[in-house]
């Protein structure tokens, strides 16, 4: 295999970031959930007030995965990273990719001085879970995920 390059996503990847998006969705069960356009990704994440960043892993100039981040704001813990997706399309799993991205991300928090890193992993979701468990990640089966769609 070709080195893997993890870099900072720039527009230009949107398009191949939001295909990877729809393919988690598929993976997740929820394939009709992806509602966002193309042009709102792009302006969330590189308009003028962006809200999101990301991490890309391409192999021979192909996005293979991603990482997508925002900062949460916690009043008991200050800044922290948010993890909101992190996909290896299914072709590359397995080959250390996501851990590359996982790591990049970890690193990036740190630089920041954020106070560490959160996200949500499916209960069914074993190998997500699996990789989760190496890297000694706290598992909290006590908080409920609530929401609100406008």
């Amino acid at each position: 295999m070709t080195k893997t390059t993890i870099r900072q996503a720039v527009i230009a990847d949107c398009p191949r970031m939001l295909e990877l998006i729809k393919e988690l969705a598929i993976y997740e069960k929820a394939p009709d959930e992806v509602t966002v356009s193309l042009s709102e990704f792009q302006d969330a994440g590189f308009g003028t007030h962006p809200v999101w960043g990301a991490f890309v892993a391409e192999i021979d100039g192909e996005i293979v995965g991603i990482s997508l981040y925002y900062t949460r704001y916690s009043t008991w813990k200050g800044r922290r990273l948010y993890l909101e997706d992190l996909i290896v399309t299914e072709s590359m799993r397995g080959l250390g990719i996501g851990k590359l991205l996982f790591d990049k991300t970890l690193d990036y928090g740190k630089q920041c001085g954020f106070h560490g890193m959160v996200w949500q992993v499916l209960d069914w979701n074993e190998p997500a879970i699996k990789f989760y468990e190496r890297y000694k990640a706290n598992f909290d089966a006590e908080w409920i995920n609530v929401s609100i769609t406008y």
